[in-house]
């Protein structure tokens, strides 16, 4: 975890510094981007290919910064009139999706613990699947209602490709997030007293802590199979229509583009998932493992076999920092519900090994008290106001260091590129200058030789 927020940083920093001069960037790709390393022939073309591409990327932002400058007002008026209606519209389209979440979770649920030996195999096991049946769908039709809505709203590519995966990271985020809300509405709502012995609803949920698990272990799965159903039964027969049939509806559909940010928010939507269900399911990383080995290899076939290239500029290295971001927001946010879930609500009592306490942090206390007293001195210490607040004025005196830091390094930065500007200026003025005395050198040669003819 640590490399990862080494990697964050060191991405915005590169971030950060790109931003700072488009004109610096293009003088470091056009004379300074070749490796003169590469010997193989196909390497170098390579190369060549991703410098191009990240040249016509550039232009292709400056040109829409360029047309954004030039609007007047009116133009400006019905842009933001027609991007309002158009959030207003993505809105909806959550609350759609999180609204059939909510209500397939509370019907499968109730279906779960009402259900008679009567029912088809087939139906029941639909129904247990119905939530993550749900969220997969969610996950899959959102994102391309979404790239069909972003393209009326006239952002510049470089903005419309990360709103665009923002909005599909809140939609794979937050569909877990009401998932694991209406089970715990389920959980901790009872009908009259119900739930004064333990806490909770033990008799619908007498261990609800196999049944998150359960649906974590759902989810990663389904996630598995949709995955394999798509690459088998869409790319691949799209390939086969595309390449042997030369009817226009098929020439004009085109092959599948294989989308990199799309690709990395499924692994991202995945890590997620195990982080959650890993407290309640140990054997779920484990699992996660094995999935994300087959789902490499299906990638990679369905990338060499099926796929090409995406036309949507994409800069694969400023969009390191946003990809490792969202990263760690699923980590915070798979810290939460679980935190909640061991302080807050009252640990099954029928299952698992916890159910001797009333939550499941009472744990850490009990085994704290059971170490020698001289380490238990230690860790109530740590963990006193005596310690927190010397800390938290430390840490504070660090962070405000560092930002002073940080500015000073700031002015230096500028005072040095107003340096090379003052350099450029004084070699033009030399350069001028030298062409002029060339010039007059050269006319009076010319005049000495016409005087000695």
């Amino acid at each position: 975890m640590n490399s990862l927020h080494f990697r964050a940083v060191e991405g915005f920093k590169q971030s950060f510094i790109r931003s700072e001069d488009r004109f610096q960037s293009f003088c470091n790709k056009i004379f300074a981007g070749w490796d003169f390393c590469i010997t193989d022939e196909h390497a170098a073309a390579m190369k060549h290919s991703s410098l191009q591409y990240e040249l016509k990327t550039d232009l292709d932002e400056e040109r829409i910064k360029q047309k954004i400058a030039e609007r007047t007002q009116k133009e400006k008026f019905q842009i933001y009139l027609r991007r309002a209606f158009l959030n207003l519209l993505v809105l909806l389209i959550l609350a759609a999706c999180f609204y059939c979440i909510y209500r397939t979770t509370v019907y499968s649920q109730q279906f779960h613990y009402t259900q008679t030996n009567d029912g088809s195999f087939t139906f029941d096991l639909i129904v247990q699947y119905l939530p993550s049946i749900v969220i997969t769908a969610a996950n899959f039709i959102t994102p391309l209602l979404f790239e069909y809505i972003i393209a009326f709203e006239d952002y510049s590519p470089a903005f419309e490709i990360k709103f665009m995966l923002l909005r599909s990271v809140f939609v794979r985020l937050a569909n877990i997030i009401v998932l694991l809300l209406s089970l715990w509405s389920q959980i901790t709502t009872c009908n009259g007293g119900e739930c004064k012995p333990c806490g909770y609803n033990h008799k619908s949920y007498p261990c609800w802590e196999t049944r998150i698990g359960q649906e974590m272990y759902k989810l990663m799965i389904f996630d598995l199979i949709i995955i394999g159903a798509v690459t088998l039964f869409v790319e691949f027969p799209r390939k086969l229509l595309v390449t042997f049939c030369s009817f226009p509806p098929f020439t004009w559909w085109g092959q599948q583009q294989f989308s990199v940010p799309q690709n990395v928010l499924e692994i991202v939507y995945g890590q997620t998932i195990c982080w959650i269900g890993t407290f309640y399911s140990p054997l779920l990383p484990g699992i996660a493992t094995i999935k994300y080995f087959a789902i490499f290899y299906i990638k990679k076939v369905s990338l060499m076999a099926n796929c090409q290239p995406s036309t949507r500029p994409f800069r694969a290295s400023s969009s390191n920092f946003f990809f490792l971001a969202v990263l760690l927001i699923g980590l915070p946010l798979a810290c939460v519900p679980i935190l909640f879930s061991i302080a807050i609500i009252s640990s099954s009592k029928s299952c698992g090994p916890f159910s001797k306490f009333n939550t499941t942090w009472e744990i850490i206390p009990t085994t704290i008290n059971s170490f020698p007293v001289g380490l238990q001195k230690l860790l109530y210490g740590l963990g006193s106001e005596i310690f927190a607040v010397p800390f938290f004025i430390i840490v504070c005196l660090i962070l405000f260091y560092l930002v002073a830091l940080s500015t000073a390094h700031k002015r230096v930065v500028v005072q040095l590129r107003d340096q090379l500007a003052m350099q450029g200026r004084d070699k033009q003025y030399l350069i001028r200058k030298l062409t002029r005395e060339s010039v007059i050198a050269k006319k009076r040669l010319a005049m000495a030789n016409a005087e000695i003819q």
